[in-house]
């Protein structure tokens, strides 16, 4: 991998942490109000929030694998 491309994914997994922080921030707010009308809607939604924090990186993963070829190196 080169000094650019590190550099690249490196700013690209920040800017995701980012967000994703400021989602979860946000989160109890949404899963209180959400709780108010139906307690599952609550726990859907903050189940969406997990599996989509895991999914956000398995995704990009994915692509960067298809798009880089197979690596040896471990």
């Amino acid at each position: 991998m080169s000094d650019s491309s590190a550099k690249s994914s490196a700013i690209a997994a920040a800017i995701i942490l980012a967000v994703i922080a400021l989602v979860f921030l946000a989160m109890p707010t949404l899963v209180l109000a959400l709780g108010e009308i139906s307690p599952w809607l609550g726990y859907g939604l903050a189940g969406v929030f997990v599996v989509g924090f895991f999914a956000i990186f398995w995704l990009r993963g994915l692509y960067q694998r298809r798009h880089n070829g197979p690596s040896d190196q471990a």
